[in-house]
């Protein structure tokens, strides 16, 4: 069976980690669980890490409920998959997971996601990935329901596992009991995200940010759109490349460097 590489960026002990381990593990794939020792959002694809002697710390891990390999890594998840999938494990892993997540990624601003950036991180080595996320509220109250993202991992796999190596998916979740979730659509990225930075404070010479959720409601269509409307959403996602526009060659030849 594929061996899944399972990363997060809300650190090991996170519940989505757990969840999405275990809903692999369901699907039939072997798993291997490597993810930051502690909370690491925002962290995009960064490679940073703690090293001891030139070495990338971890630390072996056990995972509630799952008899799995599992390790605590001093590293950022970009750091983690890179390792992951150039010599770490033997055999190498076919496919990355990432998440959980607590809270939703969507729009651009899934460029400073570190699940998504784990994810990414994946397509550089042509290796399939996906993404998942649930659509938690900026201030939370009652319980999460990753039962209900956890249950669509197995059907999108298929369709992962299908697609072209390196194809990279990311499906967000409704915080919701699965009776309430709408039809899975397919969904384009909203321009924002679901929750923004802003400077709240400029004081003797430092700077305070704040999150805030989102005022202006999203565009039709969008993924913010349909998962306010209570459909999971996936969105393809491509990694860094180039445009194969014309404008930059243009504007060469008509600077005459061209």
């Amino acid at each position: 069976m594929p061996l899944a590489l399972v990363t997060n960026d809300d650190g090991i002990d996170a519940p989505g980690l757990h969840a999405l381990a275990a809903a692999a593990q369901a699907a039939g794939l072997d798993v291997i669980v490597a993810a930051p020792v502690e909370q690491a959002s925002g962290a995009s694809a960064a490679l940073t890490a703690v090293r001891h002697d030139g070495r990338t710390v971890v630390e072996p891990r056990r995972i509630p409920g799952i008899d799995i390999t599992a390790w605590a890594v001093h590293a950022q998840p970009g750091h983690i998959v890179a390792a992951g999938l150039n010599g770490w494990f033997d055999p190498r892993p076919d496919v990355v997971l990432s998440g959980i997540n607590h809270g939703a990624n969507v729009g651009r601003a899934i460029l400073h996601s570190g699940t998504v950036g784990a994810a990414l991180t994946a397509k550089i080595s042509d290796t399939r990935a996906l993404a998942v996320s649930l659509d938690v509220a900026l201030h939370p109250t009652g319980e999460r329901h990753w039962a209900t993202a956890a249950g669509l991992v197995a059907p999108v796999l298929e369709l992962l596992l299908a697609a072209p190596k390196g194809t990279v998916l990311s499906l967000n979740v409704p915080d919701r009991p699965a009776p309430e979730v709408g039809p899975l659509r397919y969904a384009r990225l909203a321009r924002g995200g679901a929750v923004q930075t802003r400077v709240e404070e400029v004081r003797d010479g430092g700077v305070r940010l704040a999150e805030v959720e989102v005022a202006d409601g999203p565009d039709e269509g969008t993924d913010s759109a349909l998962l306010d409307a209570g459909h999971p959403t996936v969105t393809e996602l491509r990694s860094v490349e180039a445009h194969e526009g014309d404008f930059v060659q243009k504007w060469l030849a008509d600077s005459g460097f061209g």
